[in-house]
């Protein structure tokens, strides 16, 4: 059995301190693996000078060259044929420049079982019949964004009866659905069931503005949810804070603030990131997390804000080990999260300001605006 295989077999999600050494090994055979079967990537890492070798100890990690995710936009990087990616996911809508994404079936089988450990540890798996709101956008053959795949994935968390959705295909394009969701929520409180409302908090809290617009009030199913993921993207000025949301969340759809889980993941990674009872993304076995000066990209301490560099051995399609995203966030030790789990967490604070850089909400946000004007 392999590093990886042994990871992503390990039962504790959290436990990293026995999962050190697995993880430096899995590590540097995914490094290995992609100089051999991707030259190009090779030669990015034979530019820098690195060699596996030196990575031995967690503290080696911060010397893997990370790729910023914006280099994925212009460069294609792969490990194995086209004809392997099984799934194939992009970062962006129809405006600005996507980075493409394929997995082939090992990293799809490893990614199973990651989501089956971190979502199984929060007792998110149901066999109780749910409804859902999805609060983006509707299914189509014409979008490829990754987004779109995971909400409709985590639709089968729980068995659907049905799906409502914020953003409706046409066939070409999509359109807003307000009042289609309007109509099915109060169904929905007749049935009586649980309803679960996956997507952007943005969206959430316009949704929540609208019903308090039309004085509509809901009790809905306690074991009800609210699965958020994406975060506020180009409405950062319209933020609302997480408690404040949360408690709008309580007295308009009559959901606890404890069924609110919010996750955190970025295509080019594919690690899952999903918070605690305290709001904060502990970092699962699977990854590791280092913030850097954006400037010198050395590593900060913990506690100063910086790039994220996230670094995984899950991807075995794409050279995809060590990357850059545009967030800016900082990163504490898990004990001052106070919520009982030792594994690092990080806050997400904002993105870096490059106006090319259009993200998997941004279309989204744009019909959101013009029906809002």
């Amino acid at each position: 059995m392999d590093a990886r295989n042994q990871l992503f077999a390990y039962k504790r999600p959290y436990d990293l301190d026995h999962t050190a050494d697995l993880f430096v090994s899995a590590m540097k055979q995914n490094i290995n693996l992609h100089r051999a079967k991707c030259p190009d990537y090779d030669k990015i890492l034979a530019e820098r000078g690195y060699q596996t070798d030196c990575l031995k100890t967690e503290q080696d990690l911060k010397f893997i060259p990370p790729i910023p995710t914006m280099f994925y936009k212009a460069h294609t990087l792969s490990s194995v044929p086209d004809q392997k990616m099984v799934i194939k996911s992009t970062t962006s809508g129809t405006k600005g420049t996507p980075t493409k994404v394929g997995l082939d079936l090992p990293t799809c089988y490893y990614g199973a079982l990651m989501l089956l450990r971190i979502l199984s540890y929060y007792k998110l798996f149901s066999v109780v019949p749910t409804n859902y709101i999805i609060l983006g956008y509707q299914p189509s053959k014409h979008n490829k964004m990754g987004a779109v795949k995971t909400a409709y994935g985590a639709t089968f968390l729980a068995p659907a009866l049905h799906r409502e959705y914020a953003l409706k295909d046409t066939g070409s394009s999509y359109r807003l659905n307000i009042e289609g969701i309007k109509a099915q929520l109060l169904r929905y409180q007749r049935l009586k069931l649980p309803v679960r409302f996956i997507g952007f908090p943005a969206y959430l809290s316009f949704l929540i503005q609208t019903l308090r617009e039309n004085n509509i009030k809901l009790k809905l199913n306690p074991h009800s949810k609210i699965l958020l993921g994406g975060g506020w993207k180009q409405f950062l000025s319209e933020e609302v804070d997480k408690e404040a949301l949360y408690q709008m969340v309580e007295e308009t759809l009559g959901i606890e603030a404890r069924n609110v889980k919010e996750f955190f993941a970025v295509v080019e990674s594919n690690v899952l990131f999903c918070d605690c009872k305290h709001h904060h993304f502990h970092v699962p076995i699977y990854a590791r997390v280092i913030i850097r000066d954006p400037r010198t990209m050395e590593p900060v301490p913990n506690g100063t804000p910086g790039l994220l560099n996230l670094i995984s051995p899950l991807v075995s399609s794409m050279p995809l080990g060590s990357i850059i995203t545009d967030d800016i966030a900082v990163l504490y030790d898990g004990k001052q999260c106070g919520c009982g789990m030792e594994a690092p967490y990080f806050e997400i604070l904002g993105r870096v300001g490059m106006k090319e850089i259009k993200t998997c909400a941004a279309g989204a946000g744009e019909v959101l605006q013009g029906e809002r004007r």
